[in-house]
């Protein structure tokens, strides 16, 4: 596999992280784009999805599926959940691997993309900064060691057009905290705190959201005990990393037919 190329298409090819991605694409010796997606509306249909950079590619902006998938063999996708289901059931169609950045999915639409999952082969996650997954790794460490005695506080903050709160990043720690100490998110979790609200549960899982400026992603995990606390914070300066992770993700998937994966799995976090 180490001469192998990957033929990638990208949906919301004219978006921040759409650019980001399709230069990542270009600049790495072992992958070439194949196909650019957006939404029909966009300024930029028609167009060559590589323009910005100066160095044309070939390949067109297109809103029709079948178009933007037909040379592809791996589809990166990090748009809105309504998006996301549609591109995945034309890449079932297509027999078109996935790798998923998208989050907000409610769990219907989890339970369609493992569906999906039994006949392609999907990376899904809410975060391919591999910081953030070693991150990850580190809380659920954390979280073992302090299952009693100690607050745990989530505090999550991006970019003013963020439209899900908390971020997919931020729910997915408390969901790795909250299995590490053999309970569930959804039985624990307190979503923002007014007025009066008693004294607090030691058992719940808390949530802020910060909303501002250009903020690319920052979280913090902190462990408040007593006499001491503990935080585990993890910051982006730039969506490369995400761009990264996503090529990471791409390349595991070479070679699988099918199956629901994670960067856990892409990093070889994941026990064997």
């Amino acid at each position: 596999m180490t001469n192998m190329t990957h033929a990638i298409a990208i949906a919301g090819a004219s978006g921040r992280m759409g650019q980001m991605l399709i230069e990542a694409v270009h600049n790495a010796d072992d992958c070439n784009l194949a196909g650019a997606l957006d939404i029909a509306s966009s300024p930029s249909m028609g167009l060559d999805a590589s323009v910005f950079l100066g160095k044309p590619s070939g390949v067109l902006i297109t809103a029709d599926l079948a178009t933007g998938l037909l040379h592809a063999k791996t589809l990166i996708d990090f748009t809105r959940p309504e998006g996301t289901i549609a591109h995945l059931y034309a890449c079932r169609k297509l027999g078109v691997n996935a790798v998923i950045g998208t989050t907000g999915f409610s769990d219907a639409q989890k339970a369609e993309i493992a569906t999906i999952a039994q006949d392609i082969a999907i990376v899904m996650s809410p975060n391919f900064s591999v910081g953030v997954n070693v991150t990850l790794k580190l809380l659920e460490m954390a979280a073992k060691a302090m299952a009693t005695g100690y607050d745990i506080e989530i505090i999550e903050a991006h970019h003013r057009h963020k439209v899900d709160a908390p971020s997919g990043t931020a729910l997915k720690m408390g969901e790795v905290i909250a299995q590490a100490q053999g309970r569930k998110l959804s039985d624990c979790a307190v979503y923002g705190r007014e007025g009066i609200t008693g004294e607090r549960d030691p058992s719940t899982i808390g949530f802020a959201a910060i909303r501002g400026g250009d903020i690319v992603g920052d979280h913090t995990v902190l462990f408040a005990g007593t006499g001491e606390r503990i935080e585990i914070t993890h910051k982006s300066s730039s969506r490369v990393t995400y761009a990264q992770g996503s090529l990471r993700a791409v390349r595991f998937l070479a070679g699988r037919a099918s199956g629901l994966y994670d960067m856990f799995d892409v990093l070889g976090l994941n026990p064997s």
